[in-house]
């Protein structure tokens, strides 16, 4: 009977854990559901699905001018003399030290095919000690580019926090849009997030797809797989009603309800939640107004950290908010979580004391292996990284040890970013 019941608690978290995943699931592949009319046989289809889409970005560049046509007034685009109205979307980036990566970036924002004159581009450079700003500013000279550089004073604010706050405070668009100076973009990035809000109006934040890239290691692919696994779960639960994670790399917000909600208020002292604190406190001012941006052409690709140590400075960084969080529901998934990981980790050590745990041991993996898999196989499909599945089993036999590790850190507090030391 004691075997019974350990063997039962060794389950439990598990069979919780699947049971989530069902309905992330569901809520992960309602997102796309978008089936080809009936009244066509595949091969014509496809070719009215290609039809609809060019009429649909036609509709959509008409929509476009009719919004920019609808702004108060004209006003100095700043380059050339130019005049237009007011752009649709403000693309803010903060940058520190990222002159190597900076140039990528801004040759993909040149490359949008949303027009150039319905977004603009505020860059601040936070404190760089490399040539970050001198790249920023050789950019402006042929692009519609807006270069701010924090003030130097000391006791001057600093951090991606500030940074942001320095944009907005110039931004002119009614959308406000952010990812990282070491990010890629597709060249129908911005236009796919048009697309989004021209279709579901009432929208005032939008998440979107986040691709970690690197050499082709096993250290690099099951870095990816963590990552896209935390991107799956932040737009499934987004879906299903109960926000939970995004990530600041790509996404965008209404600048009216930032605003409403106060912006970064109550946190702006943490280094780290510019993005998922935003998230929680504009979905509690306005439930149902959260989406996630599930569309090849808005995937970002970022860097992933180098090594293994610059892996736990970035993930502690992100466990430090979490006892900062006010919402329920990320911080019942992040136990939920926990748990899973643990029982599976405690399950092979019990067996060694009692082989007739066995069963139960290997139900608990087969549930919690299985959901892993089950989830992550149209988001990898999404990310064209469905080849990282075969490393589930590896990274289940690393995460348990790993995400204690994390957690108990981020609760510390204290660690490296961008060449600082944050308390």
């Amino acid at each position: 009977m004691k075997t019974n019941w350990l063997g039962v608690g060794l389950v439990v978290a598990p069979l919780v854990y699947a049971g989530v995943m069902v309905v992330l699931r569901r809520a992960w592949t309602s997102m796309g559901a978008s089936p080809p009319s009936p009244l066509f046989e595949k091969g014509e289809g496809r070719l009215v699905l290609e039809l609809e889409a060019r009429v649909n970005k036609v509709l959509l560049n008409l929509e476009l001018e009719k919004l920019v046509a609808s702004s108060p007034s004209p006003t100095e685009r700043g380059l050339g003399g130019e005049v237009s109205h007011e752009p649709y979307f403000s693309v803010l980036i903060a940058a520190r030290n990222e002159a190597a990566t900076l140039p990528h970036l801004l040759h993909d924002l040149r490359q949008q095919t949303l027009p150039a004159a319905q977004f603009e581009v505020i860059l601040v450079d936070d404190h760089s000690t490399d040539a970050t700003a001198a790249v920023a500013a050789q950019a402006a000279t042929d692009f519609p580019l807006h270069l701010i550089q924090l003030a130097q004073q000391p006791g001057a604010p600093t951090g991606k926090k500030a940074a942001l706050q320095a944009a907005l405070a110039v931004a002119r668009a009614p959308w406000v849009v952010c990812t990282d100076a070491d990010c890629r973009l597709g060249p129908d990035w911005l236009r796919s997030y048009a697309q989004l809000i021209w279709q579901a109006p009432t929208t005032r934040f939008i998440s979107g797809p986040v691709l970690l890239t690197g050499p082709d290691t096993v250290l690099h692919r099951l870095m990816g797989l963590e990552f896209a696994g935390l991107v799956g779960v932040g737009g499934a639960c987004i879906q299903a009603g109960f926000p939970t994670m995004c990530n600041g790399a790509n996404l965008t917000y209404r600048r009216d309800s930032f605003a409403a909600v106060q912006g970064f208020a109550g946190n702006e002292h943490l280094a780290s939640g510019d993005d998922e604190f935003l998230l929680h406190k504009l979905h509690a001012a306005y439930p149902g107004s959260i989406r996630f941006l599930q569309a090849e052409a808005a995937v970002v690709r970022t860097g992933a950290p180098p090594t293994l140590a610059a892996l736990l400075r970035q993930r502690v960084r992100w466990a430090s908010k979490w006892r900062h969080y006010q919402a329920d529901a990320p911080q019942r998934l992040a136990v939920l979580v926990l748990l899973a990981n643990l029982s599976l980790a405690a399950g092979p050590v019990l067996w060694l004391w009692q082989p007739s745990l066995g069963p139960w041991v290997g139900a608990g993996w087969a549930l919690k292996l299985g959901a892993d898999v089950w989830f992550l196989r149209p988001v990898l499909r999404l990310l064209h990284r469905q080849r990282w599945l075969r490393m589930v089993p590896l990274l289940q036999l690393a995460y348990a040890p790993y995400a204690l590790g994390v957690g108990l850190l981020g609760l510390r507090g204290g660690y490296q970013w961008k060449g600082r030391q944050v308390k």
